[in-house]
């Protein structure tokens, strides 16, 4: 057995890790070891080995022990914060260093009036290879003393020499390795962590990401949220087997892509929500709120208080034996998983992406190996299996509020959501079934996604939480449904009495509780108003779209599924100005078929019923990865092979996609559209492989090839694409990155991203006049067709086609029936004219309040 003594680092008291006061070290889910409670500022080597890392806020190190033993010491809790202040560390990665060498010094009073505590745990954070005896507990230690000893679970021989040099060569032969920067905004939470967890399925290798001093495994979504991984931070893929270089450059491919999760809520070619919304909103002069919240989904509401008391089940601790409680625990797993997967079917079928991707990533968690662990081990000390599922889901969503990032604490609300599912199978519990009155404004300390979904979305008319955050799943649903939502009120919110007369401002994240007669009144005549406006859009929708002038401008649908189509046919959409056929590429381990493919493209222009159906070739890479496309890790995914360059790189998907469109009925009902194109050789290119496929099926009808306007390249030559593509579509978003050279998905620069930017209304005024040369028509299918301020700016730079987000579709009409061009011409040529996207944003909405643009 290879063993080594581990003397004390620090002086003080040491005890089990059981006494930190935090459940991430406590639970041990980063290792095995002991807890020091230091009464000096001074860390030494506790054995002979070599630094690994040294935090970069100093307040952290880990060490490799010659028997390959990985020790994290940890000085004191939430010391991070301190962001190195009071730490001066003596050693560098690297560095071999012997029993007692001086590894750190700390200032002892600075940090102990500073820090959550000063206990220190001491980690060893491969704990499963070794046997840890601790012959000291509760007493005072000096440096020197022993406080463990860890042998080594296989002979020497196995370890490959005793020195660090050489466990660290064995490691670098067995193990594959590779760092790199998460581009994720909102780093990696349950989604982003479900699909690590899928993209691993089949592959032979063990698999962990390394997080500064923290490892954990990557076949477990809890695991992975619990790491605490944001946006920009370095981690490591680490892997080990046979397959272990494949399962890296997976992972590696995925997350550098940024797996659609680098702009959040406003992935791809979704809008983000535009500050012209507020700008064009009226001021609600309520007078002062009796709470203030944060927004987590727009709108406003009048309605009654209503709070939500479903009784929790009656649980019993003990279990009748191990075997019963097993059976049982996986009956109700497997009953709650058939009941998730039926409504994410569902969801997904009617175009419900958000919730269709909430209850994917609950499923993911369900199936999580390291939550069935924790579970079952508590099975086995004689709990009953609810009680067991409860505290297992509980320890993990109390280690999830422990990272101190308010979206890893968010997550924990979708943990406790399935302890409850899973509680109320177990115990034969139904789901309490809320009877709202109509007009309901739901209070409560903190909703779940299944709260939400139990509702009657037609008696709801808003919510607010004591708690909660504003990127929860809840909040998510919330806004797709069209629920105004504040969270985050404080405890106020649930001691309001039922019953009660509220005003909910979303927008401004207030609640008025009992306003007077003149509060009320305000707010139903702008309540009434809206949806006045929103009623005689709808109504409209249908008919024709023309400008006052009788200009002709054509309002089209962005979609990206059957759902989304039959939606915006619904909604008055003349047709689909895109239809992003990733929803058929991605979350997949192959590439759909040419048949398959068809059925889809079909599906969608059937649901359109003849309309005109632009359909854009695959745009992956980037922010949009698929796993059997290992795409290298690149520097700057934006700027590498996505888009166009992709299909050009694997030309046979391109054939099967273009062969499948082209076999769509009746022919000519489908457009093809080319993304992200530089240059006029990638159309050309593309050109080639469409006359090709037509003239073997056999076509001699035109088919229609277009350009998506996408870079900064396209808008200068527009005039050159123009003379062989048969039209040009902008997409404002990836344009906007482009021509502003700031990344959408950092959370940094997201609110100077603004498709406004004057710099980016003349590269769409470029676009246009080069069109003009050859008589081509202009789209938008970006984020700005949908902008408020937008439309009216676009139809004078000279785009003739918009295409929204189908929610946006009816008012979009209505406002371009209250124009003319020339009015239009005249506000974006002083648009071009200002010097920032606030100035076009304000010049707009004065003209839409004093001219024509007034009824938009």
């Amino acid at each position: 057995m290879s063993t080594i003594s581990f003397c004390a680092p620090l002086q003080g008291w040491v005890g089990p890790l059981d006494e930190v006061p935090d459940p991430v070290f406590a639970d041990r889910m980063m290792g095995d070891g002991v807890a020091i409670d230091p009464t000096s500022g001074r860390v030494v080597a506790p054995c002979d080995g070599r630094v690994l890392s040294v935090h970069r806020a100093r307040h952290a190190l880990t060490l490799l022990a010659a028997n390959g033993a990985e020790i994290l010491i940890h000085i004191g809790l939430e010391t991070v914060a301190l962001e190195g202040d009071g730490f001066q560390v003596w050693v560098k990665a690297g560095q071999e260093v012997r029993l007692g060498d001086l590894l750190i010094d700390f200032d002892l009073d600075a940090i102990s009036s500073r820090a959550r505590s000063l206990i220190t745990p001491v980690i060893v954070t491969n704990a499963s290879d070794f046997d840890l005896v601790r012959p000291l507990a509760g007493a005072s230690v000096e440096f020197g003393d022993t406080v463990m000893e860890l042998r080594r679970k296989f002979g020497p021989e196995e370890v490959q020499g005793s020195t660090p040099a050489a466990a660290a060569a064995a490691a670098s032969i067995a193990e594959a390795r590779q760092a790199l920067q998460v581009p994720l905004a909102h780093g990696i939470h349950a989604r982003p962590a479900a699909r690590i967890v899928e993209a691993l399925k089949g592959i032979d290798a063990d698999v962990v990401l390394i997080k500064d001093d923290l490892r954990v495994s990557a076949r477990s979504v809890v695991a992975l949220m619990g790491l605490g991984v944001r946006y920009d931070d370095e981690i490591v893929i680490a892997a080990t087997g046979a397959q272990a270089q494949t399962a890296v450059a997976t992972l590696a491919c995925l997350i550098s892509g940024g797996m659609g999760e680098a702009h959040g809520a406003a992935a791809a070619d979704a809008p983000s929500v535009q500050p012209a919304a507020k700008a064009i909103a009226p001021a609600l002069a309520f007078g002062p709120p009796s709470l203030k919240g944060v927004l987590a989904a727009p709108g406003l509401a009048i309605g009654c208080a209503v709070h939500l008391n479903g009784a929790e089940p009656l649980i019993t601790e003990d279990g009748a034996g191990e075997a019963i409680e097993r059976a049982r625990l996986s009956e109700a797993l497997d009953q709650v998983r058939e009941a998730l997967k039926a409504t994410a079917a569902q969801a997904a079928a009617a175009g419900d992406q958000p919730l269709s991707g909430i209850l994917s990533a609950h499923l993911a968690v369900l199936d999580d190996p390291d939550l069935a662990q924790s579970a079952i081990a508590d099975l086995g000390a004689g709990k009953s299996a609810e009680a067991a599922w409860r505290d297992a889901l509980a320890r993990q969503a109390r280690a999830l509020a422990a990272t101190g990032d308010p979206r890893m604490a968010e997550r924990a609300a979708d943990l406790l959501d399935l302890q409850r599912r899973v509680v109320r199978a177990l115990t034969g519990t139904a789901e309490p079934v809320c009877d709202l009155p109509p007009g309901s404004i739901v209070l409560a300390d903190e909703l779940l996604p299944s709260d939400l979904m139990g509702l009657d979305a037609s008696k709801l008319a808003g919510v607010c939480t004591a708690r909660g955050g504003p990127t929860s799943h809840v909040a998510i649903l919330a806004a797709a449904q069209g629920v105004p939502m504040v969270v985050a009120a404080g405890p106020e919110a649930v001691s309001i009495p039922a019953g009660a007369t509220l005003i909910l401002d979303a927008d401004a994240g207030a609640l008025w509780v009992s306003p007077g007669v003149e509060a009320l009144s305000a707010a139903q005549v702008i309540l009434a108003e809206r949806q006045t406006r929103r009623a005689a859009a709808v109504a409209a929708a249908h008919q024709v779209c023309r400008m006052a002038d009788g200009t002709r401008i054509e309002v089209y649908g962005n979609v990206g599924s059957v759902g989304d189509a039959r939606a915006a046919a619904a909604a008055g959409a003349e047709g689909s100005g895109l239809l992003r056929t990733e929803f058929l590429f991605l979350e997949r381990q192959t590439p759909p078929d040419e048949d398959e493919q068809l059925a889809a493209y079909q599906g969608v222009a059937d649901a359109l019923e003849g309309r005109p159906l632009i359909v854009r070739t695959l745009d992956v890479g980037g922010d949009k990865a698929a796993p059997y496309l290992p795409i290298p890790a690149e520097e700057n995914p934006a700027l590498g092979v996505r888009g166009v360059r992709v299909s050009l790189w694997r030309p046979e998907m391109l054939r099967s996609q273009i062969r499948a469109i082209l076999r769509v009925q009746p022919l000519g009902q489908c457009k093809i559209m080319v993304p992200m194109v530089a240059e006029l050789e990638e159309l050309r290119a593309v050109r080639a492989v469409l006359d090709q496929e037509k003239a073997a099926l056999g076509i001699d009808t035109v088919v229609e090839l277009g350009v998506m306007v996408e870079t900064p390249a396209a808008a200068i030559s527009a005039d050159i694409l123009a003379r062989e593509a048969d039209f040009l579509s902008v997409g404002t978003n990836d344009l906007t990155q482009y021509v502003l050279a700031m990344d959408r998905g950092n959370p940094e620069l997201a609110a100077r991203i603004d498709a406004l930017h004057p710099a980016v209304l003349r590269m769409i005024a470029q676009t246009c006049r080069g069109a003009a040369t050859q008589g081509r028509w202009v789209g938008v299918c970006g984020g700005l067709a949908s902008d408020p301020l937008g439309a009216a700016i676009l139809i004078g730079l000279g785009v003739t086609e918009l295409s929204a987000t189908v929610a946006a579709i009816p008012g979009v009409k209505a406002q371009v029936r209250t124009l003319t061009l020339a009015g239009c011409q005249a506000l974006a040529h002083e648009a071009l004219q200002q010097t920032s996207p606030q100035a076009v944003r304000a010049l707009a909405a004065a003209h839409m309040a004093t001219t024509s643009l007034a009824g938009a």
